[in-house]
């Protein structure tokens, strides 16, 4: 399968995230799995190529070509070249069968919901897991929580995607996954 990973860029993050990571990119190669990222070299980013790498498995990085002189890219896979952040984001979403997504900042808070709604909306069914490292995304999945509490949210969205706490309990259920049925136009009953 190819495997997407949106995942944090920055390196003042606690070690324990990029071992993570790294691990992952691992046994991602130890199962014969593709990487997909947007082929960043710092971070739990990088880290899950380095892993990737270092077990001999495939990476595939797709980086706008404005980054090409900042030196942020992660050059021991294939590269796929876009003009835009968008282009980027739909080839990730085009070449994938499920997505990851590691702790990160604001880019990888955007990729996850892009890929959330789309869901949500029919335009995939995809599974998309929360690796959940340290209880990184718990305020997250609590603003989620109050957003349902609240109906802005339907409680069937929580199917939409799956927490885990363990990289066993992710590889468990991308492999086991079952689409989620779900049309975000039934009404729900109160």
């Amino acid at each position: 399968m190819n495997i997407c990973v949106f995942c944090a860029s920055s390196e003042a993050i606690d070690k324990s995230y990029i071992t993570a990571g790294e691990r992952l990119g691992e046994h991602l190669a130890e199962k014969g799995h593709t990487l997909i990222f947007g082929a960043g070299k710092y971070g739990v980013m990088g880290a899950v190529a380095r892993g990737i790498r270092r077990k001999g498995g495939s990476a595939v990085g797709v980086i706008p070509t404005f980054f090409e002189n900042a030196d942020v890219t992660f050059t021991d896979c294939e590269l796929v070249y876009t003009e835009t952040m968008r282009e980027r984001k739909q080839i990730m979403e085009d070449k994938s069968d499920v997505f990851v997504m590691m702790p990160g900042g604001i880019g990888t808070f955007e990729e996850f919901f892009e890929i959330l709604t789309l869901k949500q909306l029919g335009r995939h069914k995809k599974p998309v897991v929360i690796y959940n490292v340290n209880g990184y995304y718990n305020p997250m999945l609590a603003m989620i929580d109050d957003a349902i509490e609240k109906d802005f949210m339907s409680e069937k969205c929580r199917g939409l995607y799956f927490v885990a706490d363990t990289e066993a309990q992710v590889f468990d259920y991308m492999e086991t996954y079952t689409p989620f049925q779900y049309n975000k136009y039934e009404f729900r009953d109160k």
